[in-house]
């Protein structure tokens, strides 16, 4: 067993569990402990694969990079990626095994739940401490029942629980109060303290408050953590529209659509912060403002989202675009988009057989949709551009085909020899089932140049993130007790629940 198990829950999505898993992830490996991220249960588009080709949360992927980890399948072992509003596709132990609405996967939740402890165990009998990332809030009464993302996790393998808030959101006491209050009392006494997130100001103002909230829960605040102006995490799953910077004196102008299922949309992040780039995001009844390129970005309901994206009236749009010199990259599904015909034979993504949509026409492919979803890690060249390295993962359940009588360029030669890709013969359009594709500092400036951007600056993406990674953990450690924090979790004793 490890010396440790600590578990992050937050009053709200979005509260700073994953950033607080994370710098902590990098703190006790500053430390010399040997320490594992974890998250029972994730909902999200934004995912991973692991080296074996398997699907986790990308907040996880992230976690283990601070700690110096390979990402694991045992590091997120549920994960749930929404189709509709009412359904997902759940993936157990990186593999998925179906599509269910809600209420189908309530009745799942005793074999989801035996999954999540198999590999929380697994981890536990390999590290000396495992940080647990909770999942929305452990708060919400309508999902207490059968709970495995939060307190219900945390009675199974009797662990204590930090309860974090964000104060920029406001109401910050009663989330906090609320929260408590709404715990059972087991509950409630495992819970070690309290950690107050993105926290602007003169910290004496908000004494007083600390100090009402201490005697009215008789729990600790073990830390009030700053915002981090200009602080950059890849995003567990939100999408943030606002712009990480609005540089009018840009070389490049790209837009993105937002539709209603995009995933990973990680993929962008290099080009948001690359200095020469400036990005904006479009999402529902929004002007599509002049670009010199537009990425149309990986899907989960692939059909779905090109219907949204012609009620939109980017299909116009892409047409002017394109007739004017502009260029286009398609990743993923939006490579599939922007082929011929999506077929969906066993109505896969429709619930319908036989259930087919006309794509943009631009690639002279059509895409079949299969049961068996592709997941590898991809490493190789581009193939236009000599000598510059790529690297990528895949993700998709459509299989692509061009017709025989078409020549075509590919787009990258992979590690074990495959062309991947299209590029079209006038250079205006590239289709890649590569996400990640500008992550590797070679391909965004092979990318970028072939955007237009002469003489693009360097930008190492990986070495930003382990930056930002260190500020992070940086601040948590100036903020924050950790070395009482670990002999708190250590010393920690609370009777199993019956």
């Amino acid at each position: 067993m490890p010396a440790f198990s600590l578990m992050i829950q937050g009053t709200t999505s979005d509260a700073g569990k994953s950033t607080l898993v994370t710098a902590l992830c990098r703190l006790f490996t500053r430390r010399g402990i040997q320490v594992a991220p974890f998250k029972p249960q994730n909902m999200a588009l934004n995912s991973a694969v692991t080296k074996d080709g398997n699907e986790i949360g990308r907040a996880q992927a992230v976690q283990a990079y601070a700690a110096g980890l390979e990402p694991h399948v045992d590091m997120n072992p549920i994960l749930l990626k929404p189709n509709t509003d009412t359904g997902a596709q759940v993936i157990i132990q990186g593999k998925a095994v179906g599509n269910m609405n809600a209420v189908g996967y309530h009745e799942y939740k005793s074999i989801a739940k035996t999954a999540a402890l198999d590999s929380y165990h697994r981890l536990a009998e390999q590290y000396q401490a495992v940080l647990i990332e909770g999942a929305g809030s452990p708060a919400e009464i309508n999902l207490r029942a059968r709970d495995i993302a939060n307190m219900g996790f945390a009675e199974s393998i009797n662990c204590p629980v930090i309860i974090i808030a964000d104060i920029d959101k406001g109401g910050v006491f009663a989330h906090l109060v609320g929260t408590l209050d709404l715990l059972s009392q087991s509950e409630q006494d495992r819970v070690i303290g309290f950690v107050i997130n993105r926290f602007r100001g003169d910290i004496s103002l908000l004494q007083s408050g600390l100090d009402w909230l201490e005697e009215r829960t008789g729990k600790p605040v073990l830390g009030v953590l700053p915002f981090l102006k200009g602080f950059h995490l890849e995003s567990e799953d939100a999408v943030a529209k606002s712009p990480i910077k609005n540089d009018s004196n840009a070389k490049l102008n790209i837009v993105i659509p937002i539709m209603p299922r995009t995933s990973n949309h990680t993929d962008w992040d290099a080009l948001r912060l690359h200095p020469d780039v400036q990005v904006t995001l479009v999402g529902a009844n929004e002007t599509i403002p002049p670009a010199d390129l537009v990425i149309l970005p990986g899907s989960k309901s692939v059909q779905s989202d090109l219907a949204f994206l012609r009620q939109e009236g980017w299909e116009d749009y892409l047409n002017k675009h394109l007739r004017y010199g502009g260029k286009v990259i398609g990743i993923c599904g939006g490579y599939q988009m922007l082929g011929e015909q999506l077929l969906d034979p066993l109505g896969l993504e429709n619930h319908e057989p036989n259930t087919n949509a006309p794509g943009f026409g631009w690639i002279p492919m059509q895409t079949e949709l299969k049961e068996e979803k592709q997941l590898k890690q991809r490493h190789g060249k581009l193939i236009f551009v000599a000598d510059s390295k790529v690297t990528g993962y895949e993700i998709h359940s459509g299989v692509s085909q061009f017709s025989n009588a078409t020549a075509y360029k590919h787009f990258a030669e992979l590690e074990n020899g495959e062309k991947e890709g299209y590029v079209s013969d006038d250079n205006q359009i590239i289709g890649t089932y590569l996400h990640g594709v500008f992550d590797h500092p070679e391909a965004l400036q092979a990318l970028l140049n072939w955007a237009g951007v002469d003489q693009a600056a360097a930008f190492d993406y990986d070495q930003y993130r382990d930056s930002e990674i260190n500020r992070l953990a940086d601040s948590a450690e100036q903020h924050m007790d950790i070395d009482a924090l670990i002999e708190q979790c250590r010393a920690f004793q609370h009777p199993t629940t019956p």
